[in-house]
């Protein structure tokens, strides 16, 4: 054994275990995300309110470079994206024009970019019961927003269980997608990559494109997002090959073994981090997000667990094991678990995902399916570009219905891409990946339905008090 200060102990297998995740098995910290609090920079002036936002972007985010690259040393353990998540930006520039909206999100995206930051979120509008003026121009200047910068996230919360489904808010939300991925046709509508519409969403996530810094959240917090499809995968099929005659009950157990550990490592790089930049230390989201390399896949620990093509009958009930288990290990190894935490299944982002659609075997139905039991829904989904807007708009609608039922987050991330139609291939780059763009059946056919507008109500079990 190897002993450390303070009399604890590092066991010799521990240590190559965790050097096994990180080489062999593609174990990261996907995201080390700043939350920073905007509220007080509020002006009339829009170029103050703008000179305000980037001093206080700087002021709070100006180590969180260097203390990532000290932690990738000083532990090995890859940071993959840093990122800042603010206010919600339809409080901070409330009372502005478009113009006014447009500006701070350059302003967002130059500071991001200045600071080495991958992402920024927080352009972002909560109307889950109802939509202020200022929500409205947010919305109304997302095609400017999202097609005329780089690193800018956006999201609309527009249900919860509480207050239940704004129609009118998806409908308009779906417009103005289709008007992103206009601007954005020269790449796939990767401008629609970068938004996201929820149910239920957390103050705390620190996964783009729905992370923004909640009014209740700190000044300044560190919140930490940590991924490992292929570590669990890997643990499955050891634990396979030691008692080939596995049982169910025994694959939760690998799995909880396995999220324990990687939340350890999360929570201990999490809490330096915050020390190193002076701020708190916010949450730990254990969330399996896959990316596009082959073994870094939530689809391939579903094939390990049995289901040989991901879309078969079981799909559903082999992914609702993972998910419990994920947040039971995980709730276990630390009191600040929190953000979404339990297994992401992003089509474009998955490379077992994505062939299980060029395959026929996953439809966008039983996606719907498999989303009841998973973290957030459907995402990363490329559909045909002449889809309209009333069946996005109900396509979101009954997505953000299970998280409003469910008690859960569901979430919608939708990209219509012009010129292409249902079976084609489609590449958004990066971590973002390729897909086939998937049929939307029945389309047009939720037209009146959609344009009754006004809200879903909230459901029967929302009143707990």
């Amino acid at each position: 054994m190897c002993h450390v200060g303070g009399g604890s102990m590092v066991r010799t297998e521990d240590i190559l275990s965790t050097i096994r995740m990180i080489h062999e098995e593609n174990f990261d910290v996907r995201t080390v995300t700043m939350g920073i609090s905007l509220l007080g920079c509020s002006s009339d002036n829009v170029k103050k309110l703008c000179e305000r936002i980037r001093s206080r972007i700087y002021e709070r985010a100006q180590k969180l470079q260097s203390a990532c690259e000290a932690l990738e040393v000083k532990y090995g353990v890859p940071i993959v994206h840093r990122r800042i998540a603010v206010t919600p930006i339809s409080i901070v520039a409330a009372g502005h024009r478009h113009d006014g909206f447009v500006s701070v999100a350059h302003t967002l995206d130059e500071v991001a970019r200045e600071l080495g930051v991958d992402l920024i979120g927080g352009y972002t509008a909560l109307v889950h019961k109802g939509m202020t003026r200022d929500d409205e121009t947010l919305i109304r200047s997302l095609p400017d927003a999202l097609s005329e910068t780089e690193r800018l996230c956006a999201s609309v919360n527009a249900a919860s269980t509480a207050s239940g489904i704004n129609m009118d808010a998806v409908l308009l939300v779906s417009e103005m997608l289709l008007k992103v991925a206009e601007r954005t046709a020269d790449r796939n509508g990767f401008g629609c990559a970068k938004f996201a519409i929820f149910a239920n969403a957390p103050e705390d996530n620190p996964f783009m494109a729905g992370a923004f810094n909640g009014v209740g959240e700190a000044e300044c917090v560190i919140n930490v997002g940590v991924s490992g499809p292929g570590v669990v995968k890997g643990a499955i099929e050891r634990a396979k090959e030691m008692k080939p005659k596995l049982t169910l009950n025994d694959i939760a157990e690998v799995i909880k073994t396995t999220a324990f550990r990687l939340t350890r490592i999360g929570e201990l790089i999490g809490r330096e981090i915050a020390q190193a930049v002076g701020a708190n230390f916010g949450i730990v989201d254990l969330s399996l997000a896959p990316t596009p390399k082959v073994g870094d896949s939530v689809g391939e620990i579903l094939q390990a667990m049995g289901i040989e093509r991901v879309g078969a009958p079981g799909s559903t009930a082999a992914l609702a094991l993972l998910t419990d288990a994920v947040k039971k290990g995980g709730l276990f190894a630390s009191s600040a678990v929190g953000g979404l935490s339990g297994a992401f299944i992003p089509v474009a982002e998955d490379s077992c995902l994505s062939q299980a659609v060029a395959t026929g075997s996953l439809t966008i139905e039983k996606l719907e399916a498999m989303t009841s039991v998973s973290s957030v829904g459907l995402d990363m989904i490329a559909i045909p570009g002449d889809v309209d807007a009333e069946t996005i708009a109900a396509l979101i609608a009954d997505e953000l219905a299970i998280g409003v039922v469910n008690h859960k987050t569901t979430a919608v991330r939708v990209i219509p891409v012009k010129g292409k139609r249902a079976g084609e291939r489609v590449s958004f780059g990066g971590l973002f990946g390729e897909t086939v763009v998937m049929e939307i059946r029945n389309a047009g056919c939720s037209k009146e339905f959609v344009r009754h507008g006004g809200r879903i109500p909230a459901p029967l079990t929302s009143l707990r008090n």
